[in-house]
């Protein structure tokens, strides 16, 4: 007997009974990094997943392979519009069958539960409401179109500092009502068709345990209770176990084709501690999940075919648009004193453009969110081929923000064989012996893995020659086993011998550096620098070396940098500046220790807002930093890390081509010290959730405190009116009958507005429940619902929100259900947690939901 077998499943049992256990099993584990099994009996073709939180990475097989950079998904929930997030999620799924890729892994639902969280910039709100209503629309997308969404990462997993060991410590009624219910509501709403158990561990009172071990979790709640047909996917390399991984309810260990199951899983069915049934049930799961891709044909012939030939060979105009106007509408006004935007272009001379931003834009986050683009529009290139021909566009970099300096490049570097251009690199094996080597062009060695199998250790040699006077900066940048000579001199080595933890903490991406200070006087100086690095081996992730060789060349400091950024804008009609984060810091792999912008940002902006007053300052960030003078610039746009067509997003945006309408996903703290949870590290091994229910925008509300800008803001190019607000006469609900599905029944508000202003725009109409305060512990307000629309200058709109019946539940630990308390509920409609400009009472008694205006 085969357990969860659902109506249509009879004819994919009997496929399954045809397998002995060895072939069951194999096809658990991948069958390399990014692809699963194959198996001709069954007609199973071998699936491949990618990564693709911000587009569709592929399994990179072709190191020249590009695909189109989404806006992060951050930017995405600013826009609190669900049907452009399904448009995305329908360009998403054309690029995975592109590249041959038949689930993506992705949307992620995790909350940005702590502004220095590293994917921060990678999930989508501190809201579970906002989060599951956009990655739903996501997954409905994906899906539509035969590409299976994977959701993840399944559950508290909300932070990086050693994500592969901490334990999530909260309480039942916090893990329902806050963690758990964004997966609970897409589970319900678009049904995915695969989920990802987290690297990090839940402690929930009733079981402490690694996520890919977690019973209670994945097999009582997501399988039974929640009623999941699909594959519970392991997060890369997270399985550190057989028989409790195997009973807990994993289906899938990636990546592969080494891993903890296998033979060993074998041999736990053969003595009894798996039965052979869950077995059967995880392949069951993994032939739904290839049915519904279309990777599943008929037994004893060819697999099917990957889709790929059904889509354009590669992206045009139409998927660019989609990406720019995600990227637009996503951008948020904060601040627009005296108009000064839009910008009439008829009316401008000179614009300066300024900033480390806009030189050198910050488009994507770090870590498994990076897709290499197929193209990528910078700040000044968008701005120049908007501006009229006759502005004059200078572009200032105003210091530098980054601690690495740039890759050394190909001229500086020379082989010390022949004297060509590069690095020599030679293959040793284990006896030393030298058995190969190549030449590569600059000083990027990053997860470098072009060598045989029979290679131990690479060792990397080059003559650098510094010509300008004055001070070089060189920066070495190693991990694992290393050592590290110049002129012969040892000056660093190293000795971790990790192996693939230094992929899951991103080190191969972003290893430490070794600052080294060169001196040039009148003559050129040449010096030979050695790099002796040891292979590492990471398992599925293969086997690489990593190094890296920055190079800052004498110049000025970032001060008369500042000095000369602020001279340009003076001389301009208006000035530009473009601050925000970069790969430094902002990644998958670790957690911010502040949220203070990097450099001399702070100093530049005010230098420049000193110089000229039309000043427009531009934040290119992902998540919340910082800003100290956000209320003493006339304008302020957040455009968040915007992808490949962010320079034309911006025109549009400045230009007044699009409208900035978005709205906040979080909340903008003002002041360090307000931050609700400002550490995301895990204290002896643990992180303790102890805010419970009360996340991001409750917590400020709790507390009482100020932002800079609070959850929901956003303006744009017109004005608003919030007219009336109605509730059906008699709410077909009542208090017993509220404990339907998350997302499900209700009641439906109508909202009457009028845009007063002088253009047409977009507004998003925000519901915020009060709950009773008379009894368990409850948010001040939260999220019940929100709705976009639409309106011309001058006319007037109706809105219907819907605020789900589960925005009224609690949980109920003694039940072990969800419960509606008797009680005031009050809704509040408006522009932002803060901004509520109506209200409705929704009074629960023990029979029925009434209304009061």
């Amino acid at each position: 007997m085969i357990p969860a077998a659902l109506p249509d499943d009879a004819e994919l049992i009997s496929r399954i009974r045809g397998l002995d256990l060895e072939s069951k099993v194999r096809l658990l584990t991948g069958a390399s990094l990014w692809r699963l099994p194959a198996e001709p009996r069954l007609g199973l073709a071998a699936l491949t997943m990618s990564d693709g939180p911000q587009g569709v990475r592929g399994t990179l097989d072709d190191p020249a392979d590009t695909g189109l950079l989404a806006p992060a998904p951050s930017a995405v929930a600013a826009a609190w519009d669900t049907g452009l997030a399904e448009r995305l999620g329908e360009a998403f799924a054309t690029e995975a069958r592109r590249k041959g890729v038949d689930v993506v892994l992705a949307p992620a639902v995790n909350l940005q539960r702590t502004p220095v969280a590293g994917r921060h910039f990678e999930y989508f709100s501190e809201d579970p409401l906002l989060t599951a209503a956009v990655a739903a629309a996501v997954v409905r997308g994906l899906q539509r179109r035969g590409v299976g969404a994977c959701l993840k990462h399944f559950v508290a997993n909300d932070s990086e500092t050693d994500r592969t060991r901490y334990r999530a410590r909260l309480d039942e009624r916090t893990l329902r009502e806050v963690y758990l219910a964004p997966f609970e509501q897409v589970l319900a709403e678009a049904a995915p068709w695969s989920v990802m158990a987290a690297y990090s561990g839940v402690d929930d009172g009733a079981q402490s345990a690694p996520m890919t071990e977690h019973t209670r979790l994945l097999r009582e709640v997501l399988k039974q209770e929640w009623g999941f047909a699909g594959p519970v996917v392991s997060d890369w390399s997270a399985t550190g176990s057989t028989v409790a991984s195997a009973l807990a309810g994993l289906d899938l260990v990636m990546p592969g084709p080494h891993g903890p199951w296998g033979e060993t899983l074998v041999a736990a069915v053969r003595a009894g501690e798996v039965p052979e049934q869950l077995v059967d049930d995880k392949v069951l799961r993994l032939l739904r999940l290839a049915r519904d891709t279309g990777r599943l044909g008929t037994p004893g012939h060819n697999p099917p075919p990957s889709a790929a030939s059904a889509v354009p060979a590669a992206p045009g105009p139409e998927e660019f648009g989609l990406l720019r106007e995600v990227a637009a509408r996503g951008t948020v006004l904060l601040r627009n004193q005296q108009d000064l935007l839009p910008l009439v272009p008829e009316r401008l001379g000179s614009v300066a453009l300024i900033g480390p931003n806009a030189v050198d834009p910050y488009l994507q986050g770090g870590g498994s969110a990076f897709v290499p683009a197929i193209r990528t529009v910078s700040f000044a290139e968008g701005l120049r081929a908007a501006l009229p021909e006759q502005v004059h566009l200078s572009v200032h970099r105003g210091g530098d923000s980054r601690l690495g300096a740039p890759f050394g490049s190909g001229d500086l570097l020379a082989d010390p064989d022949t004297g060509a251009p590069g690095v020599r690199a030679d293959f040793f094996d284990a006896d030393g012996t030298l058995i190969g080597g190549e030449v590569r062009r600059d000083g990027d060695w990053s997860a470098y893995g072009a060598f045989t199998l029979a290679t131990r250790r690479v060792v990397l040699r080059m003559v650098l020659t510094l010509t300008e006077p004055g001070t070089h900066r060189l920066q070495v940048g190693c991990v694992g086993r290393f050592r590290v000579t110049l002129d012969g001199e040892e000056i660093w080595s190293g000795d971790d011998d990790r192996g693939v933890e230094l992929v899951l903490d991103s080190s191969f991406h972003h290893p430490p550096l070794k600052d080294i200070e060169l001196y040039v006087g009148d003559e050129p100086r040449r010096v030979a620098l050695v790099v002796d690095l040891t292979v590492v081996e990471s398992g599925g992730y293969n086997r690489f070396v990593t190094a890296q060789l920055r190079h800052a060349p004498p110049g000025p400091t970032s001060y008369e940098e500042i000095a000369e950024a602020a001279a340009a804008a003076a001389a301009a009609d208006v000035a530009v500046v473009v601050v925000g984060t970069n790969e430094e810091v902002e990644s998958e792999g670790w957690d911010r220790t502040g949220i203070d912008l990097p450099g001399h940002q702070n100093d530049l902006v005010r230098k420049v807002l000193a110089a000229n007053p039309r000043t427009i300052v531009v934040v290119n960030a992902g998540a919340p930093v910082l800003l100290p003078w956000a209320h003493e610039v006339p304008a302020l746009l957040w455009a968040w890390l915007p992808g490949q067509e962010a320079g034309h997003a911006l025109a549009d945006v400045l230009l007044g081509r699009a409208e900035p309408s978005g709205r906040l996903p979080w909340t903008l703290p003002s002041r360090p010290e307000d931050v609700p949870v400002p550490d995301a590290r895990p204290h002896d091994g643990i992180v303790d959730y102890a805010e419970g229910v009360h996340v991001g925008h409750r917590a400020w509300d709790r507390a009482g405190l100020v932002p800079a800008f609070p959850f929901g803001h956003g303006l744009g190019w017109t004005h608003w009116s919030y007219e009336s607000v109605a509730l059906p006469p008699e709410p077909p609900v009542s208090a017993a009958s509220l404990t339907s599905p998350a997302g499900g029944d209700g009641l439906k508000l109508t909202v009457e507005l009028t845009n007063t202003g002088p253009r047409p725009g977009r507004e998003v109409v925000q519901v915020y429940l009060e709950p009773p305060q008379d009894g368990v512990d409850r948010p001040v307000r939260l999220l019940a619902g929100f709705a976009t629309v639409l309106a011309e200058a001058g006319a007037r709109v109706s809105a219907e929100v819907h605020v789900p019946a589960r925005s009224f539940q609690i949980w109920d630990t003694e039940t072990q259900s969800w419960h509606t308390p008797p009680g005031r509920y009050r809704l509040h409609i408006g522009r932002s947690s803060r901004d509520l400009r109506l209200a409705v009472d929704a009074p629960v008694g023990p029979h029925r939901v009434g209304t009061r205006c």
